[in-house]
């Protein structure tokens, strides 16, 4: 049964009686083109969020690194050399909550010069691929809505002298939302309301728009992704590269030490034995202040975003299916009477998968402990805790000039 049969869906069967022939023609051919699988998630949304037993797992430690540092950074940078290591931008959000009708990686963040977010990853990503004497290919996940707009802020700046060769864009995939009984949304009347595949999605999305084969024409054996927003990220960091590769490992994790207990960042861990991320709001009081002898935090280690996967094991997992997280969201919609609406309180689900599911399914991960001061600098918010102005201030501390 196609879902515009389905009279439970009154969203969609009320907005094509509005619709003439050609709109009704149109608003099929994207609805044939969705999964909507999905919406058989919502009845298992409580096993999904289920979580196992949590353990604290220990991580290299910056004097460690230290010690090791020449030895990390030479395999590293041979490895970048050999072609062997790609970067992936998770750049697919707005900066609305920063007053930016735009990509958020197109946010300015300099004071007395022009100084955009995006500028300063490429940068970042520059310092390494002078060290190496070889560029480093970059994949950039966009969505939907921002799609066109990056394209064209990195046209526009000429790719911030980046070569443009090493650079592919490619969309998130999307997922259908719904309201709490499952009918789905209408964003307008040949829309339906689509939302972004959660920060787990990226590998899947690459792979259905074709760039594994470009992975694979490369070469590249390890794949870092970090996301837009912290403006300090060492990208492709040999000396990140180097420890995991040094270990053994197939994943690494870049991390901070927590700055409190009730620090608002997810912790890397073990669950049920495998390595995983516990959410800082499923942390109990007792995991939260645990602490060994010696007076640190046993969960002690937050992650910033910054991956490095085994491509690999990426192929590997990626027939697996990932858990759907199904979440509660404001989800703005046309209703049965035509009417937009925008809602003050969460009035349906979305769908998301997540990296930190990504996570559990290696078969181990090397948290690497970086300085916060020098490393995770995010801007969510324009004022305040992990804003533009915590950042900006962060960045005068590294000697970058704003």
């Amino acid at each position: 049964m196609k879902i515009w049969e389905d009279e439970k869906q009154v969203y969609i069967r009320a907005a094509m009686a509005r619709n003439d022939e050609e709109q009704n023609r149109a608003l099929k051919h994207r609805l044939d083109a969705v999964d909507w699988s999905v919406l058989e998630q919502i009845g298992r949304k409580e096993t999904v969020n289920e979580r196992g037993a949590f353990a604290p797992l220990s991580a290299v430690e910056i004097g460690e690194i230290a010690k090791r540092g020449e030895e990390f950074c030479e395999i590293g940078l041979e490895s970048i050399r050999a072609g062997k290591v790609g970067a992936v931008l998770l750049a697919g959000g707005q900066g609305t909550r920063l007053g930016l009708d735009r990509p958020k990686g197109t946010l300015c963040i300099g004071i007395e010069k022009e100084l955009y977010l995006f500028e300063q990853l490429i940068r970042n990503l520059m310092d390494v691929t002078d060290a190496a004497g070889a560029f480093v290919p970059l994949y950039i996940m966009t969505s939907n809505i921002n799609h066109d707009d990056t394209v064209a802020f990195f046209e526009e700046h000429t790719y911030f002298g980046y070569p443009r060769e090493y650079v592919r864009f490619f969309v998130q995939e999307m997922e259908p939302a719904c309201d709490f009984e499952g009918r789905v949304y209408m964003a307008s009347d040949t829309e339906p309301a689509m939302s972004p595949n959660g920060n787990g999605g990226w590998f899947s999305s690459m792979v259905r728009q074709g760039l594994l084969l470009d992975l694979k024409e490369r070469g590249i054996e390890w794949l870092n992704v970090f996301a837009v927003d912290n403006c300090l990220q060492r990208i492709a960091d040999p000396m990140f590269i180097g420890a995991t590769i040094a270990y053994g490992c197939e994943s690494g994790a870049k991390v901070v030490k927590k700055a409190e207990p009730e620090e608002k960042i997810g912790v890397l861990c073990t669950e049920d034995g495998s390595p995983s991320i516990a959410e800082y709001y499923e942390m109990t009081e007792e995991m939260a202040t645990a602490r060994h002898e010696n007076g640190e935090l046993k969960y002690a280690f937050g992650v910033i975003l910054n991956y490095l996967f085994s491509e690999k094991r990426l192929e590997a997992i990626a027939d697996a299916h990932m858990p759907i997280h199904v979440v509660e969201k404001k989800i703005p919609y046309v209703d049965e009477q035509g009417h937009a609406v925008k809602p003050e309180a969460p009035n349906g689900y979305k769908f998301e998968t997540l990296v930190l599911d990504m996570v559990h399914m290696m078969r181990d991960c090397l948290p690497y402990e970086v300085e916060r001061e020098r490393e995770f600098a995010p801007i969510k918010n324009l004022h305040g805790v992990d804003s533009l102005d915590s950042a900006r201030e962060l960045m005068k501390g590294c000697g970058i000039a704003l």
